[in-house]
């Protein structure tokens, strides 16, 4: 596992892309903070950039760094999620434009899974994570279900976990408002 995230470190710190396994389903992943590499995962799931992608972290300490705010009740939420929980954020920061929501909103989610989250402690960044797929087709639920056209557009595969046949679902999603205000989108 190590030379994987030693490897995948390598190629998003080169403004690359990946295919990596995370707490849900199977992700494209490239630095969050660069608006090259996040153009390029737009490009490969032929997706508008004005769809917001998610980001991962490896722990809640880090949200601050990138949510102008935080409100109150993410706190009890992430304290309370028995399962993966992605939570849109007002008034990001410290992220590539192009990844934010036109209202200048993110939804990041804390990933618990042993290598995403170790990929995340290594590059030190934030990393995209949006499902396998081209946009507007199935989310794949297992690696062998991503489609060669996204296979040959990424620039590293992550090997771990290929094998793993357990059909994953996508996280929950809810969006929080400055006030605290909660809507539930998954």
């Amino acid at each position: 596992m190590e030379d994987e995230i030693k490897k995948a470190c390598e190629v998003m710190r080169a403004g690359g892309i990946i295919l990596y396994p995370t707490d849900t389903i199977w992700g494209i992943g490239c630095d969050a903070t660069n608006e090259e590499a996040t153009k390029k995962v737009y490009e490969l799931k032929k997706r508008v950039d004005n769809k917001a992608m998610l980001v991962l972290v490896d722990s809640s300490a880090k949200l601050n760094a990138y949510v102008t705010q935080v409100p109150d009740i993410a706190w009890d939420l992430i304290e309370v999620a028995d399962k993966p929980l992605t939570i849109i954020y007002p008034q990001a920061r410290n992220l590539a434009v192009n990844l934010l929501g036109e209202d200048g909103s993110v939804g990041i989610r804390i990933t618990n899974e042993e290598f995403s989250k170790k990929l995340c402690e290594r590059f030190r960044k934030p990393l995209v994570s949006t499902s396998a797929n081209v946009s507007g087709e199935p989310s794949a639920a297992n690696f062998s279900e991503i489609s060669e056209e996204i296979k040959n557009g990424v620039d590293y595969i992550v090997k771990y976990r290929q094998d793993d046949m357990t059909r994953a679902k996508p996280s929950g999603i809810l969006k929080l408002g400055i006030n605290g205000e909660v809507v539930v989108i998954r």
